[in-house]
């Protein structure tokens, strides 16, 4: 494996009835991605559907594993290993209770802040040390966010149209980061990202 191939993984559960919830906006961001740069047809392979082509001189791997959250990292090892890569070379985008819907935040390792897919991921890899995209979805009860709503049927919940609206408003933004990103300038990537409102 030479050191210009990257994994994008959009973390999320597998089926229909899970497709335009909350918790699979990771899987949502990558299917943005495939589709703005048309490279849309994804093959199943290792418990993950995956589409694989050139970009700015690397090999780019966009990948949505078909396991469910907690298996995550079940799923992204075997593409992991078989590439070779290293944590600088895996990029993970999942959703976020504790951030406001609709915030970004590019990171560096760190803690799992409680996702299920996140700790799949440092237990199967057996390292926190790679790229993190996160997607605030809200908590509810904070702030105007669906008081009384329980967390697990909130995340488990499709995007009201509001919020399906703010997040089509970010996509743009979301691939110029991952531009950045894939030309070897993540701190770039994090100033533009993390600085949206």
């Amino acid at each position: 494996m030479e050191a210009n191939d990257y994994l994008i993984v959009g973390l999320g559960n597998p089926g229909a009835q899970y497709r335009l919830n909350r918790h699979n906006v990771g899987s949502q961001v990558v299917d943005d991605l495939a589709e703005r740069w048309g490279h849309t047809h994804f093959i199943e392979k290792w418990q993950a559907f995956s589409s694989s082509f050139s970009f700015s001189g690397k090999k780019v791997h966009l990948l949505k594993p078909v396991t469910f959250m907690n298996l995550s990292g079940k799923a992204v090892v075997q593409y992991y290993r078989f590439f070779k890569l290293v944590p600088d070379q895996l990029l993970v985008i999942h959703d976020d209770l504790d951030m406001n819907p609709g915030r970004i935040k590019l990171v560096k390792a760190g803690g799992t802040g409680g996702h299920n897919g996140i700790k799949s991921l440092v237990e199967f890899l057996g390292t926190n040390d790679f790229y993190r995209l996160k997607i605030g979805i809200g908590r509810p009860g904070k702030g105007e966010v669906h008081p009384g709503f329980p967390v697990e049927k909130y995340v488990l919940s499709d995007f009201e149209e509001a919020e399906k609206a703010l997040m089509a408003s970010r996509y743009p933004v979301l691939e110029e980061g991952m531009r950045l990103y894939l030309q070897d300038m993540p701190d770039k990537a994090m100033g533009l990202l993390n600085g949206l409102k």
